[in-house]
């Protein structure tokens, strides 16, 4: 029953997902759903052999049984592969990425069963070892609580040696290599001497304590003749200020260091003045930052702090609990000073983040209501399905409306965009969403196991495969696969967004009298030089 499910799982793991895999990451995907197959199949087993299920197969009719299953793994395996070559080039054609070569997919059958047997070797030996934990525990309590015992114990020492011993290890080191790295500089990143920014000789924030990261934002951005090349006006230096992991003793004194740094610019005397919330290792989104800075013609504050050293992925699994704390200190500190000023002589209060800074910003504010109530707009890029507020605004959409796109209120406060286009229609909708439909990042959760999801069950994005279909556990192995290369994709499909798409956003955010469609023609043609 075993090896039944996992050509079945098998089978099913080649089918479409929402971005093109190279064949080594199909190889993985493969193995994880079908060890996952033949596990499920062996649990079925013994339970029909508990519930006194025995067939009284003879020996013969045992083999014929094992040939016939040969010559179907012998037909299946390869009509599998073939197909799933298929769908992966169609995938790649809906997202603009060029067709694989096709001669290297046989060998995700190798990387497949490498991973699958070496699952199911690991399950073999926690079961072995069960056994020998529930033989001892037998001299001293009855037969069946041993063995209930027994898998306890090897369960839970498996689960800490993972949690405890791999993963904690693993982050270990890799936190130490990002320290290590946060060292040292981007290519071209040169300290900035403008008075406008943190790290400047102007600046009590010392330049090294500012992070790879950190830097490299303060040292960027349009100059002030740039701006005024585009807009055709004379326009101010943007400001943008930081603080580092190393800039002061802990989260809450860099958020007050990044306020006085606000004070010392003037940033409260600009027309915008926006909040930005970071990734894992310190990083601010460049097209969310340089758009608005465009569209507002320079006359604008971004502030921003580090909270970790490790990278998106790393501070997701390890730590959840700083991008949020990092998020609403930031915002708290900064809107109370905002607050102090009198209502006529306050900037434009907004706030943005791209992926773990989307979820981390977001817990500043206990809904859009919030938001809309303390902010004049937020731009929230590649939501983690985990964020809360996204959460419960998309659950909360008007009936009718898809769950990729949802409508909530009849856009009066908040708008979801796949692209630009989707930014028109009632309401102002002054929050803005941009999530694709092919990005893995907002749509990945570990509910995939079990449940299908509403944006798998309406009518697709232009852009997701009609052949993607829902899949217990195999949808979720292949998202989780997807993730890994959901960046290396052209603007517009998975989570890599493009200037365009935030400087768009932005103006329907602030709705400046003076940005026209020509602008941002012309921002998009030139943005799309500049990150060729």
């Amino acid at each position: 029953m075993g090896l039944v499910f996992a050509l079945v799982f098998f089978a099913w793991s080649m089918t479409p997902s929402l971005l093109p895999r190279p064949w080594y990451l199909q190889g993985v995907a493969t193995g994880l759903c079908t060890a996952t197959g033949y596990l499920l199949g062996s649990a079925v087993a013994r339970l029909t052999r508990r519930l006194g299920f025995r067939p009284g197969w003879s020996v013969a009719a045992r083999r014929r049984g094992d040939a016939a299953l040969a010559a179907t793994a012998a037909v299946w395996v390869p009509a599998a592969l073939v197909l799933g070559a298929h769908w992966q080039d169609q995938v790649r054609e809906l997202v603009g990425v060029r067709p694989d070569q096709r001669s290297y997919y046989g060998l995700v059958l190798v990387v497949a069963l490498v991973v699958a047997l070496g699952l199911r070797e690991t399950g073999r030996a926690l079961r072995a070892a069960s056994r020998r934990v529930a033989a001892f525990a037998a001299r001293f309590v009855p037969g069946r609580i041993a063995r209930l015992a027994a898998a306890a114990v090897v369960a839970v020492a498996a689960v800490l040696f993972v949690d405890g011993a791999l993963v904690n290890g693993f982050l270990m080191v890799v936190n130490r290599i990002a320290a290590t790295a946060d060292r040292g500089d981007e290519p071209g990143v040169v300290r900035p001497t403008a008075p406008e920014r943190s790290g400047s000789p102007h600046s009590p924030v010392g330049w090294e304590t500012l992070g790879r990261e950190g830097r490299a934002f303060v040292a960027g951005g349009p100059t002030a003749a740039e701006l005024g090349a585009f807009t055709g006006r004379p326009a101010p230096t943007p400001i943008r200020v930081y603080g580092g992991l190393s800039s002061a003793g802990s989260l809450a004194e860099v958020a007050a260091l990044v306020v006085a740094e606000l004070e010392r610019t003037g940033a409260f005397d600009r027309a915008v003045l926006a909040v930005a919330t970071t990734t894992g290792t310190g990083w601010v989104d460049p097209s969310a930052a340089e758009s608005l800075e465009h569209v507002a013609g320079g006359d604008t504050a971004i502030a921003a702090l580090q909270y970790s050293y490790l990278p998106s992925w790393a501070a997701f699994v390890a730590d959840r609990d700083s991008p949020r704390a990092a998020g609403a200190a930031l915002f708290e500190r900064v809107y109370a000073a905002w607050e102090r000023r009198p209502a006529d002589r306050r900037p434009a209060l907004v706030v943005f983040g791209e992926s773990l800074g989307a979820f981390g910003g977001q817990a500043a504010f206990s809904g859009v209501q919030d938001m809309t109530a303390r902010t004049s707009g937020a731009l929230w890029i590649g939501t983690p399905n985990s964020t809360g507020v996204w959460a419960r605004t998309t659950a909360d959409r008007d009936p009718g409306t898809p769950e990729r796109l949802p409508v909530v209120d009849s856009g009066a406060d908040v708008r979801f965009a796949d692209s630009p286009d989707d930014l028109d229609g009632p309401g102002d909708g002054r929050v803005v969403y941009l999530q694709h439909a092919t990005d893995p990042v907002v749509w990945w959760s570990p509910q995939l196991l079990t449940r299908r999801p509403d944006w798998l069950a309406e009518p697709r994005a232009p852009d997701v495969s009609p052949q993607m279909t829902w899949l217990p556990a195999i949808t979720f192995w292949q998202l989780t696969t997807d993730l890994v290369f959901a960046t290396d994709l052209p603007p517009g499909q998975g989570h890599h967004y493009g200037p365009a798409e935030s400087a768009e956003a932005w103006a329907h955010i602030l709705a400046p009298p003076d940005w026209t469609d020509e602008d941002a023609r012309r921002y998009r043609d030139a943005a799309q030089r500049r990150y060729r």
